[in-house]
């Protein structure tokens, strides 16, 4: 593709249509759903930024209530992107063998699941915040401060939930463009609530860190009925009408068969990073705070590359669906391709300005040296986190979701965590340590999954 090209595809992609992604340029095809997709993810990203960029000005005790509970939140993250797999996959599976209303079968079926399990974790969680907070961290100080921020947080699990799973359905339907515009609106809506109710302003009292809560929750639940409108509402592929939403027992078994793996896929490695978190936090709330500034900092830039990821899953489920699996393999190379020179390039940039770019959420002497360290370390392995992402949702695009569940297990619970430990406490490397074993571990990851790739088991998955 020219210059022209891609630029021209570019704005294609932000306007949205429906198109065919099992025929024509595959490098067009990876633009018109990765633009909208690393757009999207940016966005959901956004949230944890902007929140710590106000919460930093309350003090270290609100950033490491902020860092420990979103340290939680990522097994909610686990279960949602888990079942977003399932629904992904099914539905980018339909939409390849030309029957949308299988398509909408499976993403009603998708969402009740969804709701189920949802509700489930966010009372049960909810109820025991300041007990969670007391644990993770061993302070009763911490807990009762930021027992309410907990509290809200996960109490909205639900909207999460929602939000993550509507827009799988979206991006396995091939329709990238509705799900960046919800998390556009949740940002919009967040960006506004946070300074508001945070420190307060006219009549809106200042809710402190709590006020945080209270905006990215309201958020996110914005953009999930943005999300549940055009499902109901919506004029493309997928319309949810009231026959689809009849529970079909068959069919909520096979999206469990894909999303039990799929979420045990993605709490291994979020419960690793809670150990991490864990091992961190022994050396005190500024390890802590450290390591909480420069992880908003890297999941603003993870999680757009995992647009380009959930493009190589969309392209794999719709390509296997219309019988082309040459051409899913392809797919999956150029993204990976693409992903490493888009995370590469970033990796060297943060190498280079760590310390300014830090400075902007603190200027703490204790804080700020920590997040330097932990950026650089983490911004040496992008390479590897680049491949590793778009391979494993390349096995999640086809339905595979029990192979990078056995890699996930091997290279975070019995390789990562113990190499952290070894590396921060035996050979006195301090938050440092836990630092290099991620990069570390994620090569491991990267090269596993090539290896299992090559292999091309994942192109006769049943989905």
């Amino acid at each position: 593709m020219s210059v022209r090209e891609w630029f021209s595809a570019i704005l294609e992609s932000l306007r949205g249509a429906e198109r065919d992604y099992t025929t024509g340029s595959l490098s067009k095809a990876i633009v018109l759903l990765a633009v909208p997709m690393v757009l999207e993810m940016a966005m959901e990203s956004l949230f944890t930024v902007v929140d710590i960029f106000w919460v930093a000005r309350l003090g270290d005790q609100a950033v490491a209530t902020v860092g420990v509970t979103e340290s939680m939140y990522a097994i909610v993250f686990g279960v949602a992107m888990g079942l977003s797999v399932a629904a992904t996959a099914t539905v980018a599976r339909r939409i390849g063998e030309k029957d949308p209303e299988a398509a909408c079968r499976a993403a009603a079926q998708a969402v009740l699941l969804g709701v189920t399990v949802a509700g489930a974790i966010g009372v049960s969680s909810g109820l025991a915040a300041p007990f969670l907070l007391r644990t993770m961290t061993g302070s009763d100080e911490l807990a009762e401060y930021g027992g309410s921020f907990a509290r809200i947080m996960l109490f909205c699990v639900p909207s999460v939930v929602m939000l993550f799973l509507f827009n799988a359905i979206f991006r396995g339907a091939g329709d990238a463009v509705l799900a960046m515009r919800a998390l556009w609106i949740g940002n919009a809506v967040n960006m506004v609530l946070d300074p508001l109710f945070i420190f307060g302003w006219g009549p809106v009292p200042a809710f402190g860190v709590t006020g945080a809560a209270i905006a990215t929750s309201t958020g996110r639940t914005v953009g999930a009925l943005y999300g549940l409108w055009h499902l109901i509402r919506g004029h493309r592929a997928i319309r949810l009408r009231a026959h689809h939403w009849t529970p079909d027992w068959p069919l909520m078994r096979s999206l469990t068969a894909i999303a039990a793996p799929a979420t045990l896929q993605y709490l291994v490695p979020t419960a690793s990073w809670l150990g991490l978190m864990r091992i961190v936090a022994t050396f005190g709330a500024t390890a802590i705070a450290g390591y909480t500034i420069a992880i908003r900092i890297i999941v603003f830039t993870i999680l757009p590359a995992w647009g380009l990821s959930n493009a190589a899953a969309t392209l794999v489920g719709q390509n296997l669906g219309a019988r082309q699996p040459g051409r899913a393999e392809k797919s999956v190379m150029l993204c990976g391709l693409y992903n490493m020179v888009f995370l590469g390039s970033l990796g060297v940039v943060f190498v280079l300005l760590a310390a300014p770019l830090i400075g902007l959420f603190t200027a703490d002497s204790g804080v700020a040296p920590v997040a330097v360290s932990c950026l650089k370390i983490f911004s040496y392995g992008y390479g590897f986190y680049a491949w590793g992402m778009v391979l494993v949702q390349s096995f999640n695009g086809a339905g595979d979701t029990s192979t990078p569940t056995r890699i996930n297990l091997c290279c975070y619970w019995l390789f990562q965590l113990p190499l952290a430990w070894t590396l921060a406490r035996t050979a006195a490397m301090g938050p440092s340590g836990v630092f290099t074993a991620v990069p570390v571990a994620e090569f491991a990851l990267a090269a596993a999954s090539y290896f299992f790739f090559r292999r091309g088991s994942w192109k006769l998955a049943k989905v």
